[in-house]
């Protein structure tokens, strides 16, 4: 990734309604990720062939191979969900990627689809505390740029305006 920041959305399964659902939302709002810099990718152990044939439904679909190592080496198999012919699935878990290391991970049941409006906020504020010794509080959002200073914070510190994140 260089210095660029990235997610990976990995799906048990092609052609399942939650991740069908989840690959049109970050279709439809992958210009999000392109104004903060972040490059996705989704991760799936299916096949080539599968995923070409799935991305009629939902978009156009990178057709690299390789994907089952990758699933294995980073522990992304479900033992409890197993595929038509019993191997397990990959869970739903998203990596937030930074210049430097991994930021983030989330796992989502197969039954629970990804809310990609909190994906962006948490994306927003690892980016600004990147950049600052800043903490964001609650259901913090770029556009209430309100943050603390993690040096000077007590339990009293009131919020501090900050200039967020050019977007």
């Amino acid at each position: 990734l260089s210095s660029r920041w990235g997610v990976l959305f990995s799906h048990p399964q092609d052609f399942t309604p939650v991740c069908t659902t989840e690959l049109a939302c970050a279709a439809k709002i992958s210009f999000e990720f392109k104004k903060r810099n972040v490059k996705m990718i989704a991760l799936s152990i299916d096949s080539v062939a599968d995923h070409l044939a799935w991305s009629k439904d939902v978009m156009p679909f990178n057709s690299e191979s390789g994907c089952s190592p990758l699933s294995v080496q980073l522990g992304m198999l479900d033992p409890d969900e197993i595929d038509k012919d019993g191997m397990p699935l990959t869970v739903q878990l998203v990596f937030v990627v930074g210049p430097d290391k991994m930021k983030l991970s989330i796992m989502y049941p197969a039954t629970t689809g990804r809310n990609f409006d909190e994906l962006l906020r948490v994306i927003d504020s690892l980016q600004l505390t990147a950049l600052e010794k800043l903490a964001t509080p609650v259901d913090w959002k770029l556009e209430h740029p309100t943050s603390y200073n993690l040096h000077t914070y007590t339990p009293h510190t009131k919020p501090m305006p900050h200039p967020g994140l050019t977007k």
